[in-house]
């Protein structure tokens, strides 16, 4: 007898992928066979899937990009992802299908609809976004990473929390070295594209930081490639040690060793930070669709782990106060890391498993 089949559609992004990645490898451990359904962009982060895990590449498009007459195309490219899809699941029939969010997921679900498969979706963020506000009704569950998220009237949510990937768990809960006349680690980070705002604001605030806290600043920024260049200048002017690249394959490491993490208000980037439980400074992204990205930072803010400051206000005087306030002040730090562990929850992967597993054998609507 086959293995029971767990398709997963997700988005390409990192928003969308890595929770994806982290149900893919506990249901793998409990001897299901997984298929990932993604489209180009989302398969170039299926690198660190399990190999075990197929990827299917399917057609997807967004009425988001491109000119009229992409526009005009995208109805019909959706239809031939849709297709396509059907035709695939006739051949190998999964037991579930769950989706990640994003114009990918579109092809997967819409089938799983039209077949009368079981199914369900996981919405990171606070706010839904557009797909799953589409099948959001045509589900069985609609699993919550952040609470409370906006849901449209209705439908019922169920906080799972957000799934973080293996690398993250094998760090969770790690011991936070507080701030002091020491060499002190400062992560930048602004979603897996980096964040031009933090690559202009932030060498800038670490360079009017009183010069004896300064230099015991090390810096881990990710840039985006156009930046690094300049960002690495700016650091260097400053007499500040920076590791500056376009991407960290080691995020997980990186955030374990830090004192404070400066960051965007990303679904993920907020769990990982939760889970391994480290003092912050969010800065949501001001044009995330619904703001999205300011709901996310909520839990984080309210629980007294993180602070928020807003694109408007984010300038190199109020940042560095807030870099300061942090890294002088060690008691609060420590304070700042407990709350950020307290609000994280490290079995959101198992509250999810449960869910797919729970879902009935067959659909009848």
């Amino acid at each position: 007898m086959a293995a029971p089949l767990l398709l997963i559609a997700a988005g390409g992004t990192g928003g969308h992928m890595f929770p994806a990645q982290a149900l893919a490898e506990a249901m793998l451990s409990r001897g299901w066979r997984v298929k990932l359904s993604t489209d180009e962009r989302g398969a170039r982060y299926a690198g660190g899937y399990p190999k075990e895990v197929t990827v299917e590449t399917v057609t997807a498009a967004t009425f988001a990009r491109g000119g009229f007459a992409a526009k005009l195309a995208v109805p019909f490219r959706i239809a031939g992802g849709v297709l396509g899809a059907i035709l695939g699941m006739m051949r190998d029939k999964p037991d579930a299908v769950i989706g990640f969010g994003g114009y990918p997921t579109i092809p997967a679900l819409a089938a799983a609809v039209a077949l009368r498969i079981p199914r369900m979706i996981h919405e990171q963020n606070g706010i839904l976004g557009r797909v799953n506000q589409l099948f959001a009704k045509r589900v069985r569950w609609v699993a919550c990473g952040t609470w409370p998220t906006t849901l449209p009237q209705g439908v019922e949510g169920h906080h799972t929390g957000n799934p973080v990937r293996k690398a993250v768990l094998d760090r969770a809960g790690a011991p936070y070295i507080p701030p002091g006349d020491y060499p002190m680690s400062v992560v930048v980070i602004g979603g897996s594209q980096g964040a031009r705002i933090l690559s202009d604001r932030v060498p800038s605030a670490m360079a009017v930081l009183p010069e004896a806290l300064r230099g015991n600043i090390r810096v881990a920024h990710q840039a985006r490639p156009e930046d690094v260049d300049r960002v690495v200048a700016a650091y260097a002017e400053a007499g500040i040690r920076a590791d500056v690249r376009p991407f960290f394959d080691d995020v997980p490491r990186r955030f374990s060793e830090a004192q404070l993490i400066i960051s965007r208000a990303g679904a993920s980037s907020v769990a990982d930070i939760s889970i391994i439980g480290r003092p912050s400074i969010l800065v949501p992204f001001a044009a995330a669709a619904g703001d999205h990205q300011t709901a996310n930072a909520h839990g984080l803010v309210e629980a007294e782990a993180a602070i928020l400051i807003p694109e408007s206000r984010l300038d190199a005087a109020t940042l560095a106060g807030h870099v300061a306030t942090v890294l002088e002040n060690p008691a609060a730090a420590t304070r700042m890391a407990k709350a950020a562990l307290a609000y994280g929850i490290p079995d959101a992967t198992d509250r999810l498993v449960q869910m797919v597993k729970a879902l009935p054998v067959k659909e009848t609507t």
